[in-house]
């Protein structure tokens, strides 16, 4: 079995493993990567149409990624990410398997090996490694509402994953349940179709596209938001947030928010908390959720103004945005606690209630009573064991392309440290190239 021990497995080949198979090949690891689809498989099959990320070209380059960006303030569409991801993989010859599905992956008490089970071409092939970068993010799971079973079949339903654009879905208006950055583009994208939209709101913070003359994410990396560290946090509420609605559509990107959508015909109603054949019934708390999105804005803008002044930076006046104006009293929301569907044309319901992460492979004693990984940073209870591209993993830019690097570094780092405990056996693969490139 030595003979054909890796020193590492990477599970999951987007952004996060292939910014882990960098690493590890510049480190001298043998090592193997492996995806159940293609390179950045939800990149392809859970974005619609005119989806664009929130988070400028410039800011998307991965490890070792050192050429001109095209556009550099543009916001790429998800094909042009993936086309950078596999553009990205073969120019470091990083070692991809694609359609490699891991079914299990086990290490029995006291083993020295991790054994990865992976189906790829109709064959169900063991592994064995030392150590296991589990990669494939917290997005494969679709999360949807028991009680959506309850609904009127006559209601064409679909997750956000699913949608691609309003001529997918029969002629009507559309319920979309859930106001965080999916909810708010696909309510926009339905509206700008011509649809009638109800929107679902849910507490989600709001963040102005641009302020002062920069966009909001130069700022946030600027002034250390984005650098906050996981385990500095003291409010345990702060690490269950939801990404702050924002848009990158349109020349530039824009502000988008629930005053926006409702500006635009959009009927703002509470949280859905259930659902009965025809009926949907809300709590009265969209007003709430208009209030706190103003509220977080207008704390991040005050922020920016005290680092401002603080270090004497040049900076312009803030501008009008009339998408982040706030609204004092909440008017562009509803209260109403019940719609009947077919009373009100309603004949689609889009859940963009979320995703999970489904790790019912890892048939170790990693994951919490919820099905979430336990970990410190990004390194697991069982050694040997570690996550990337997780929220919060290690600080607030963990989940985005943008952080990846700090990452994907500290945990290559440490996965090189443990390598450097183990005797090297005359032809391991690969693994007596131990010396950094």
């Amino acid at each position: 079995m030595k003979d054909s021990v890796l020193e590492v497995i990477v599970v999951g080949a987007g952004h996060a493993g292939l910014s882990a198979s960098y690493y590890l090949k510049q480190l001298g690891l043998a090592h193997l990567v492996f995806d159940r689809g293609r390179i950045g498989e939800t990149w392809r099959s859970q974005r619609w149409d005119s989806f664009r990320l929130n988070t400028s070209n410039r800011l998307n380059g991965l490890p070792g990624a050192t050429h001109p960006v095209n556009e550099p303030d543009a916001f790429g569409s998800a094909a042009e990410f993936v086309a950078s991801l596999e553009e990205y993989a073969g120019r470091f010859q990083l070692p991809v398997a694609q359609h490699a599905q891991v079914l299990s992956i086990q290490k029995p008490e006291e083993a020295p090996f991790f054994k990865v089970t992976v189906s790829q071409h109709n064959r169900i092939n063991d592994y064995y490694c030392r150590q296991v970068i589990i990669a494939s993010g917290a997005l494969n799971e679709s999360k949807v509402p028991a009680f959506a079973s309850q609904l009127s079949p006559r209601v064409r339903r679909l997750h956000a994953g699913q949608y691609r654009n309003p001529a997918q879905l029969p002629a009507g208006a559309v319920l979309v349940v859930g106001s965080g950055q999916s909810g708010c583009q696909i309510a926009e994208d339905l509206l700008e179709g011509g649809r009638k939209v109800y929107v679902s709101t849910s507490l989600v913070a709001r963040l102005p596209r641009r302020y002062r003359g920069k966009d909001i994410m130069d700022w946030l990396i600027l002034t250390k938001f984005m650098d906050v560290r996981t385990d500095e946090v003291t409010d345990s509420s702060t690490l269950s947030m939801k990404v702050p609605q924002l848009s990158g559509t349109g020349e530039g990107g824009h502000t988008i928010g629930l005053q926006h959508l409702a500006s635009k015909g959009a009927t703002l109603v509470g949280k859905l908390e259930n659902a009965k054949g025809e009926t949907v019934f809300f709590q009265p708390n969209a007003p709430e959720h208009v209030k706190f999105a103003d509220g977080f804005s207008k704390m991040v803008k005050e922020g920016i103004d005290a680092f401002i002044r603080q270090n004497q930076l040049p900076a312009p006046l803030p501008q009008t945005d009339e998408a982040d104006l706030p609204d004092v009293n909440a008017s562009c929301a509803t209260s109403i606690t019940t719609l009947n569907l077919e009373e009100h044309h309603v004949n689609s319901i889009i859940w963009t209630t979320g995703f999970s992460a489904n790790l019912d492979y890892l048939k170790l004693p990693v994951l919490d009573r919820d099905g979430n990984p336990k970990h410190q940073n990004g390194m697991a209870n069982v050694e040997g064991l570690y996550y990337l591209g997780l929220s919060w993993l290690r600080s607030r830019k963990s989940s985005l392309v943008y952080g990846i690097k700090d990452d994907a570094a500290f945990i290559t780092q440490q996965v090189y440290r443990y390598s450097r405990s183990f005797p090297v056996f005359p032809g391991e693969s690969g693994l007596e190239q131990r010396t950094p490139h």
